[in-house]
């Protein structure tokens, strides 16, 4: 070795890699240090309300479209691969027909969420985001089936791709074809955008002292049968240990926060150790 060549123990020690979004210590990277996000591959889950125009439960709004597309761009410029699965209840809610057969209604709720996923679809490549819709039922003027290899190719190649028709079947909710999308296509985590800024123990909306959570475990969420995403989603998550941030949408630059590791929302995760 050469006079004055440092040895091993001179050598800086390797940076820490990235944490889970919601369990690092809450300070700020240092002033001009470019912050690399801490997932590579995510799935967004996205109510049926989030497309309804502001103040209103049922439509679709072009302008909660565009303010989605516009974050999922930003994302996507990060190196950031995104699958979406969207909801219906902006224009169909089951639970208000209950005399109707309920596989019958379940069928019109997965056309509801093609309808969203073709309006989201339309917002991203008027900004120029290349995009996918891939339907759970066979419809194919207007999308893909769902293929899985070819989902993955498609987020390979930088696309945005977005699930629609939920599972195909009945009765399996929206929250479950994602927890079950998002395993089959390897993605890290799952990010819940919602109208809420996370999991309370309460309404928030009924109750003004309910706490927000900032982070839960699977089985905690299980047991107080607290309303993040149903108990198949959250056994599904919980058995191959998925992350899933619960966030609010309607704040423009929360995806990208949420990638970064920045402490929003609430982070449902396993048991540490």
């Amino acid at each position: 070795m050469a006079e004055g060549a440092p040895t091993h123990q001179d050598q800086p020690e390797a940076a820490p890699g990235p944490v889970l979004a919601g369990t690092e210590a809450k300070l700020g990277p240092p002033v001009g240090t470019v912050v690399a996000p801490i997932y590579r591959r995510v799935l967004l889950k996205l109510s049926g309300d989030v497309f309804a125009p502001a103040g209103a439960e049922f439509g679709v709004s072009g302008q909660s479209t565009h303010i989605i597309a516009v974050q999922l761009q930003e994302i996507q410029a990060m190196g950031v691969e995104v699958a979406v699965v969207v909801g219906g209840g902006n224009i169909w809610r089951g639970r208000n027909a209950p005399d109707m057969d309920r596989a019958r209604a379940d069928y019109i709720g997965m056309l509801a969420t093609v309808m969203n996923a073709l309006a989201l679809q339309d917002a991203l490549e008027n900004i120029g985001v290349h995009t996918r819709v891939q339907t759970a039922i066979q419809m194919a003027q207007v999308a893909e089936p769902y293929i899985p290899r070819r989902a993955m190719r498609h987020l390979e190649k930088g696309r945005v791709v977005i699930f629609a028709a939920g599972m195909g079947v009945p009765f399996f909710s929206t929250d479950t074809t994602a927890a079950q999308r998002a395993l089959e296509i390897k993605a890290e985590a799952i990010l819940k955008g919602t109208k809420v800024d996370g999991v309370y123990d309460s309404d928030p909306k009924l109750n003004p002292d309910a706490v927000r959570f900032e982070t839960l475990e699977y089985i905690e969420v299980l047991k107080r049968g607290l309303t993040v995403m149903d108990a198949t989603a959250i056994s599904l998550c919980m058995e191959n240990r998925l992350p899933i941030l619960v966030f609010d949408l309607r704040k423009e630059g929360n995806i990208k926060r949420a990638l970064l590791g920045e402490p929003i929302g609430t982070l449902v995760h396993g048991a540490v150790g």
